[in-house]
């Protein structure tokens, strides 16, 4: 069945495609339909027109990770339709690239509509793509994207929102997530050098990457000592882009609490 599934997407993907879409020229007015040709997308994929051939008749052998990569990219295939494809053929789809380090517009328009929730935007390795006002005013530093990772300032740099509660339970999550971006990255060359430096920097970081550590994104709470509001117990909440492999961590209180007070002075402040 997975099989009859794989060669209708991709007869149904070629069909809808134009040649002038992919960069063809073509003067050929005697074709029956607008799509591509078998053996224009085997072309373009660099395998022979058969082997193409088989795959759209359900004949053919279970595709590689390679095979499928030359496919999704001929075909045009999004994102989504990308991982649709692997999982047709039996496989999980890795990452097309490097991790993603830029934020998508409607999730930045979405942190502007947040304003007494702290925001940020993080890639696969904890580098900062994007944040709100209040965000900057609670966590202090600088959280521009591209100079700021939450992972070297949580070993290597701590500021004043990172030295109190929830930091051990921290230090593990991040660790977790950056063994999984090094599973899905593992060429991406500004995380094999932000590895380096964790490893080389910090006695911490080294004993729980050996742990090996498991976490799954979700709630948890921690208490901020802040210089200028005081004491606050804050909650931690992910959601994730999948597509881009990136979390948004929003930062709220509990309803009616001093620290959703504090947080109220903190973004008129910023603003």
């Amino acid at each position: 069945m997975a099989r009859q599934e794989l060669a209708r997407f991709l007869r149904d993907r070629r069909a809808g495609l134009r040649p002038h879409e992919i960069g063809l020229t073509t003067t050929d007015t005697a074709r029956r339909t607008p799509g591509l040709r078998r053996e224009e997308v085997a072309e373009l994929a660099h395998m022979s027109v058969d082997y193409y051939t088989r795959l759209e008749q359900a004949r053919g052998p279970r595709p590689s990770a390679r095979i499928l990569d030359a496919l999704a990219r001929t075909l045009r295939l999004t994102p989504a339709e990308r991982s649709h494809l692997f999982r047709l053929a039996g496989s999980n789809a890795p990452p097309a690239g490097d991790a993603v380090r830029r934020v998508r517009p409607h999730v930045a328009r979405m942190l502007e509509r947040l304003p007494e929730t702290a925001a940020v935007v993080t890639d696969a390795a904890y580098g900062v793509v994007a944040w709100n006002p209040l965000a900057r005013a609670l966590l202090g530093g600088d959280l521009a994207p591209g100079t700021t990772n939450l992972a070297r300032r949580r070993f290597l740099d701590r500021g004043p929102a990172d030295a109190n509660s929830g930091t051990e339970e921290f230090g593990h999550i991040v660790v977790a997530r950056l063994r999984r971006a090094a599973d899905r990255y593992p060429h991406d060359p500004q995380l094999i050098a932000l590895l380096a430096e964790l490893h080389a920097g910090s006695e911490e970081f080294r004993q729980i990457w050996q742990t090996r550590p498991v976490h799954a994104p979700g709630h948890r709470t921690k208490t901020v000592d802040h210089p200028r509001v005081g004491l606050l117990r804050l909650n931690c909440d992910v959601l994730l882009v999948p597509e881009d492999d990136q979390e948004v961590v929003l930062i709220t209180a509990d309803p009616g609490s001093p620290t959703q007070r504090a947080l109220h002075t903190l973004a008129l402040q910023a603003t």
